[in-house]
C-alpha cells in the first residue's frame, strides 16, 4: 500500500504542494467553477494506486458504517404542523444511506494521509478564497466515507458545514449521479425555489457524474443537492472532508445521531454554536 501523499495524489498533474504556475492555473480554474455555481471538480486528482488504497481502506471498515432508513426533509428537522402541508420543511422523503464515521480511519491510513498531506488544506482554502477557514472539529465527521449500496441514495438536502470536499473512490454499476441546485440559498431560505426543486419543476438543477479519483469542492450549505439511487451489487464509496468558517464547530446532536448512530459528549457541549441562522 502506498505510504505517502505523493503516492496517493497525482501531484505531477495537480501540484497542490508546490507554488508555481501549475498550481496557480489549477487554483484559478477551480475558483472560476466555484464562482459560477459553487461546485468545482478536479478530474484524476488521485493516482490509480491512491484509488486502490482508499477503496481497500473503505472496504476494510465498511462494517463500521451506520446504515439508516428513515424519512427526512431537506433540513434534517422534525415536522412543523404550524406550516402548510406543501411547505419544504414538511416535505419528507425516504433516505437510505450509510456513513463510516471519522474515528474508524487510522491516522497513518491513506484517507488521513491525503487529508494531512502537504498543501492539501491550503489548496482548498485558496480555491475557496476564505479567510475564515477551519477543519470541521467533529471527531465523528471531519473526514468520513459515504457508503451507498443498491437502492440507496440521499434525498434533497443542505449540508450543515459550509464547505465540503469529496473524493470519489468507487462507483456503483449504475446510478449515483450527483444532482444540485447551485446557490439556492442567497441570504434567505428561498423556500419557493426549494419547493420547485422538490417538485421536479426547477430549471436550476445540474447533474454531475464523478469518476473514481475525482476531487470535488462544493458549497453544500447553500446549494440543495442529492445523490440518485444506485443499481448493482458494487458499493459506492465517497470520502468527505469538511471545512467550516468557525473553529471548534461540530454537528448538532439530533443530526449527528441520524447520520452516525451515536453522539459524543462534545456534540452536546457545543450544541447551538453556528455562524449563521439557517434552519439546520
Amino acid at each position: 500500500m502506498p505510504h505517502g501523499a505523493h503516492d496517493l495524489i497525482d501531484l505531477e498533474h495537480h501540484p497542490i504542494h508546490q507554488p508555481g504556475p501549475g498550481r496557480d492555473a489549477l487554483v484559478a480554474r477551480v475558483r472560476a467553477e466555484l464562482d459560477r455555481d459553487g461546485c468545482a471538480v478536479v478530474k484524476g486528482f488521485l493516482t490509480p494506486a491512491g484509488i486502490t488504497a482508499l477503496a481497500a481502506e473503505a472496504e476494510g471498515v465498511a462494517e463500521k458504517g451506520h446504515r439508516s432508513f428513515n424519512r427526512t426533509n431537506a433540513y434534517f428537522t422534525k415536522d412543523d404542523p404550524t406550516l402548510p402541508e406543501d411547505h419544504p420543511k414538511r416535505r419528507f422523503f425516504d433516505r437510505s444511506n450509510a456513513f463510516i464515521p471519522a474515528d474508524n480511519f487510522a491516522q497513518d491510513g491513506p484517507l488521513r494521509t491525503i487529508h494531512d498531506g502537504a498543501g492539501f488544506d491550503r489548496f482548498i482554502q485558496d480555491c475557496l478564497q476564505e479567510d475564515r477557514f477551519h477543519r470541521y472539529a467533529d471527531p465523528l465527521a471531519d473526514v468520513i466515507v459515504n457508503m451507498a449500496e443498491e437502492g440507496a441514495g440521499f434525498p434533497w438536502h443542505f449540508d450543515t458545514n459550509n464547505f465540503t470536499v469529496t473524493l470519489a473512490i468507487q462507483n456503483a454499476e449504475r446510478g449515483g449521479a450527483f444532482e444540485y441546485a447551485p446557490r439556492i440559498r442567497k441570504g434567505d431560505e428561498n423556500f419557493d425555489e426549494v419547493a420547485r426543486v422538490l417538485d421536479g419543476t426547477s430549471d436550476k438543477v445540474k447533474v454531475l457524474n464523478l469518476e473514481p479519483g475525482d476531487l470535488q469542492i462544493f458549497r453544500g450549505r447553500y446549494s440543495l443537492h442529492r445523490v440518485a439511487p444506485l443499481k448493482g451489487p458494487r458499493r459506492r464509496y465517497v470520502a468527505i472532508f469538511s471545512y467550516v468558517e468557525e473553529p471548534g464547530m461540530v454537528g448538532a446532536p439530533e443530526r449527528t445521531l441520524q447520520l452516525y448512530g451515536r453522539t459524543l459528549p462534545i456534540h452536546h457541549e457545543r450544541a447551538g454554536r453556528r455562524a449563521d441562522s439557517y434552519i439546520d
